[in-house]
């Protein structure tokens, strides 16, 4: 193992508390999951992988044969608490297509916390405010209050715009601010 494969996970460690995520030469895809609609018969599929310049990479395609239309990439982690912190940011690079952020307070919650956005095809970084993020399950829109919990333990991306497309969303970090 080099130096700088060993510093880069030392630093990942000790990350500031702000920070859910963040990938660099040498980061590792353990941890994060894909989840498509073939769990429910579909057909897409999506695939995560770490470039060379560092990004996560998640890309594929999306089709909507056979009753499909998604596919979702998803960290689970130890809750960080979100007292303090008003705001998500993500830094990415899109492809000109809009995703879903997901946000649950703990993994065995049902629903989740949604926020929705366009991609500029650019790096860009995507700032939106916690409070914004509403409840649904399974694509509908669930009568409760938007996320106000006070730890986050799961984040996801998800595309699913209702045609067949293919899809590459990199991402560089996932912090609280």
């Amino acid at each position: 193992m080099n130096y700088i494969l060993i510093l880069v996970i030392f630093m990942n460690m000790f990350q500031s508390p702000s920070v859910i995520f963040k990938f660099d030469l040498g980061s590792s895809t353990n941890g994060w999951q894909i989840v498509d609609d073939r769990v429910m018969g579909g057909r897409s599929q999506g695939n995560f992988s770490v470039n060379t310049e560092g990004f996560g990479v998640f890309e594929g395609y999306v089709t909507t044969e056979n009753n499909g239309g998604f596919s979702s990439l998803r960290y689970n982690f130890d809750g960080i608490k979100t007292s303090g912190f008003e705001f998500i940011v993500l830094k990415l690079i899109g492809d000109g297509k809009p995703y879903q952020f997901r946000l649950k307070a703990s993994e065995y919650q049902r629903h989740s916390y949604i926020y929705s956005f366009s991609t500029t095809g650019l790096e860009q970084e995507v700032v939106i405010p916690l409070k914004d993020f509403y409840a649904s399950f399974r694509g509908r829109i669930l009568d409760m209050p938007n996320f106000d919990a006070d730890q986050i333990e799961q984040v996801a991306f998800l595309i699913g715009n209702k045609t067949k497309e293919l899809f590459s969303l990199k991402i560089k970090s996932i912090s609280l601010k």
